[in-house]
């Protein structure tokens, strides 16, 4: 509380101590309580005390310093008469009057307390209108301050509304009203009374619109009190005016709740675990933010399917039916779903390996999960593992957290209504894993048929049987997938289609799903056979059948307008010619094969998550000191081996008629086109190797040869993987002969017929054998001085002749 005085100042000494102040700013006219506890500042107070009993009050500019030094004190301050001192448990409590503001000009004392020269700043107070209305202003807004609540004595409140001198209103308002610490101490320090009366106006018009949100958010609260102890209040004699009625002491949220619970079929275990939620609900007040937890719970307990099961058997004959109405091709993925089928039909309940649909977007995953529960009769639950990074996401969050839900699984079987939906975990391959948990490790125990009979959703706190559930996965990418889950997985291949599948794809399904879409029919519109293939051949480069959809979608709409824009139309039909028209310049060429025969190029042939595809390896030569630079956003793998192919070419440059220290006068440049693009994985061994023999013999590569398969030191071709996504990738890229490792050769059976038709295989187990296929001409002698042996055998050394599979 500060109190005002106008008592007669008196004059200042040449030196006075100095009095640090944490968070306080002291003003002239205003009587101030004081308490201090440092030594330093009580040895000083000490010696005004027994002298003249003034001293230099100024507020610190970081009240955190203990002993703070002239830096450390604001330049400006307050000279001020100590009242009364009194000291209480090593502490001086102090009543202050402040007299007069004052410039710290000189410091003359640092020990033992701080002591300084000071200089009254004059106060000057020129009336004008300006600051005549500055006054009234600020005393207007000083009484709206004191109206909506604003902390101000009575004492304050009669010094201010009697004075006339605009500086000491200021000073006793700034000392009267809670301001910041640097906000007191910029108004103590302004010299101009027209500036410092529009500063403090404008705090006041801060602290007021503070004080008026204030009672608005206290108004609105007491509203809203009031209007839940109304509630409360009158619920409370609906309850009782129930009981005088005779009527049960449950409510009727209670009975229905209770009545659920006996209809659910629940286990014994969780009835007993839903009883006593309910029993908490009846005795608990309904305002209670507990209850709307409780019911919630009660609610998802209740509306699980404990006991609703769709009992139709499968049937085996009609399941292919709808398999083969839904998808074409396909024959061996078919099969392996009957056999399942077959099996569950038998047995009733399978407790084999969950199914993983695996292989590049587009073609037909999650669609035949569709069939398959067409197939069984069953409801069909798809839920996206995509980009899920936190195990509370499978598994549920605790009712301990706002909000909290089941996980989604319990979701999927809640929204189904039934025990035992066919489940697919769709892209299964794209769960991540970080701080907040492992959702693959959450799936091990839904997916594990010997566990998944008690899953445990950390929501529902109580055993839920998911034996019944026939669960599906799909992905792109094994890799990816855990170990111990990929273990409880039987994985389905599904690769890229042929442009003769992809054909009868779009006849068969995509056609007639997009003259429905687009509200045409095959009276308004017909399309050629021949436009089909261009549009698979120039306008589509995929594994699957997606963006042939779109452009076919691309197609009818365009039609669609001419049909609703002429009403005597004709009917449309869709040739070659008028594809391009329609979807404009081919987006592909027929074959993306080199269109001659290069040097230092070759064609290697990979598998992407998007199904296969060609890549060009290229090799120049420069001169230099015998480097290897390898480009194209190679990986580890990659790079290994082509380190490999360059030293197995080291290790046989005689024989391959390339001088024996080529690599000291040269550097070697490996080169993967896109590099924007990552590549990685050893099966481009063969075509690095290929290339760099071309690049040092100066024999080109053929330009229809591609080639896939891991290379070691000592030439031997090792197998690889994805052999049909790269064969029909190279079958769409125009290449006629393709190089695979010998031990692939079982592989060739998943081939389709019309595409082996179209290509030759060389099996090859030796780079001696690669070489004799790629080159277009045979690779100089070896120096006969090197081997005595005949022609004839040098050549079935180093040249043995391939298998060739037609």
């Amino acid at each position: 509380m500060a109190v005002f005085l106008d008592q007669q100042k008196p004059r200042l000494k040449n030196e006075l101590p100095v009095v640090p102040l944490r968070d306080t700013v002291v003003f002239p006219s205003s009587m101030v309580p004081i308490t201090v506890g440092r030594p330093k500042v009580k040895l000083g107070l000490d010696d005004t005390w027994a002298a003249d009993r003034l001293a230099v009050f100024v507020a610190q500019k970081n009240p955190r310093i203990e002993n703070p030094a002239p830096n450390d004190i604001y330049s400006v301050g307050t000279v001020g008469l100590i009242r009364r001192l009194w000291k209480v448990d090593n502490e001086y409590n102090l009543a202050v009057e402040g007299l007069a503001r004052v410039y710290l000009k000189e410091f003359t004392q640092i020990d033992p307390y701080l002591a300084v020269r000071a200089e009254e700043i004059p106060e000057l107070s020129q009336k004008t209108e300006e600051t005549e209305a500055l006054f009234r202003n600020t005393l207007n807004k000083i009484k709206r301050y004191g109206e909506l609540g604003g902390i101000l004595t009575l004492e304050s409140s009669i010094h201010i509304f009697s004075t006339d001198d605009p500086n000491q209103l200021v000073n006793i308002i700034t000392a009267s009203i809670d301001l910041k610490t640097a906000d007191k101490q910029q108004i103590l320090e302004m010299v101009d009374t027209k500036t410092r009366l529009e500063r403090l106006s404008e705090l006041l018009t801060r602290e007021i619109r503070i004080l008026e949100i204030s009672s608005k958010i206290d108004t609105e609260t007491q509203e809203r009190v009031g209007k839940v102890t109304k509630e409360a209040i009158l619920r409370e004699k609906m309850k009782s005016i129930e009981k005088e009625l005779g009527e049960d002491d449950d409510t009727r949220e209670i009975t229905e709740f209770r009545n659920k619970i006996k209809q659910a079929g629940m286990p014994e275990e969780v009835k007993t675990k839903a009883d006593r939620e309910l029993s908490r609900l009846a005795k608990m007040s309904s305002y209670n933010p507990e209850s709307s937890y409780i019911r919630t719970y009660l609610e998802w307990l209740v509306d699980l399917p404990w006991k609703i099961i769709d009992k139709k058997t499968a049937d085996v004959d009609m399941a292919a039916k709808i398999l083969d109405e839904d998808h074409y091709g396909l024959p061996k993925i078919k099969e392996r779903i009957l056999e399942y089928l077959a099996v569950h039909k038998l047995v009733g309940k399978i407790k084999g390996p969950i199914l993983c649909f695996y292989g590049p977007p587009g073609v037909g995953k999650t669609s035949i999960g569709k069939s398959i529960a067409r197939a069984l009769d069953r409801k069909f639950v798809r839920v996206s593992l995509g980009g899920i990074h936190d195990e509370a996401e499978i598994r549920g969050h605790r009712k301990t957290y706002v909000g909290a839900l089941p996980g989604r699984i319990i979701q999927g079987i809640k929204n189904a209504a039934t025990k035992n939906p066919v489940f697919m975990l769709d892209e299964i391959d794209k769960i991540g894993t970080d701080f907040r948990g492992d959702p693959s490790s959450a799936l091990l125990e839904a997916l594990d048929p010997e566990q998944n009979n008690v899953f445990s959703d950390h929501y529902l706190e109580v055993p839920y049987d998911l034996s019944d559930v026939m669960f599906i996965t799909t992905a792109n990418i094994l890799d990816t997938i855990p170990p111990a889950l990929r273990d409880r997985l039987e994985v389905i291949n599904f690769p890229g289609y042929t442009e003769e599948e992809k054909f009868h794809i779009a006849k068969k399904f995509l056609i007639p799903k997009q003259l429905t879409a687009h509200g045409l029919s095959t009276k308004n519109v017909a399309i050629s056979d021949a436009a089909i293939k261009e549009i698979i051949s120039r306008y589509t480069r995929e594994a699957g059948v997606r963006q042939l959809e779109r452009e076919l979608a691309a197609i009818f709409r365009k039609v669609a307008k001419k049909v609703a824009s002429n009403k005597k139309h004709k009917k449309i039909r869709i040739s070659p010619k008028l594809i391009h028209t329609y979807l404009g310049p081919h987006k592909f060429s027929k074959a993306i094969a080199e269109e001659k025969d290069e040097i230092g190029m070759a064609t290697g042939i990979s598998v992407t998550p998007a199904g296969g595809e060609i890549l060009f390896v290229e090799v120049t030569l420069m001169p230099g000191k015998g480097n290897l630079i390898l480009t194209g956003q190679l990986g580890d793998v990659m790079k290994e081996s082509a380190q490999a192919a360059l030293s197995y070419v080291k290790s046989r440059a005689k024989i391959l008629g390339i001088p024996e220290n080529f690599s000291a006068k040269i550097d070697i440049h490996i080169h993967v086109p896109e590099g924007a693009v990552p590549k990685e994985g050893p099966s481009a061994g063969i075509a690095i190797t290929t290339t760099l023999v071309s690049a040092l013999t100066k024999i080109p590569v053929r330009k229809e040869v591609g080639m896939t398969g891991e290379v070691t030191l000592r030439g031997r071709v090792l197998e690889i993987g994805g052999v049909k996504e790269k064969v029909l990738a190279a079958h769409r890229a125009g290449l006629t002969t393709i190089i695979l490792p010998k031990a692939n050769s079982k592989d060739l059976e998943d081939i389709p017929r019309n595409v082996r038709r179209d290509l030759q295989f060389i099996l090859a187990e030796h780079m001696d054998e690669v070489l004799k296929v790629a080159l277009t001409r045979p690779l100089p002698k070896e120096n006969k001085t090197d081997d005595k042996t005949s022609k004839k055998g040098k050549q079935d050394r180093h040249f043995p002749l391939p298998q060739i599979v037609q």
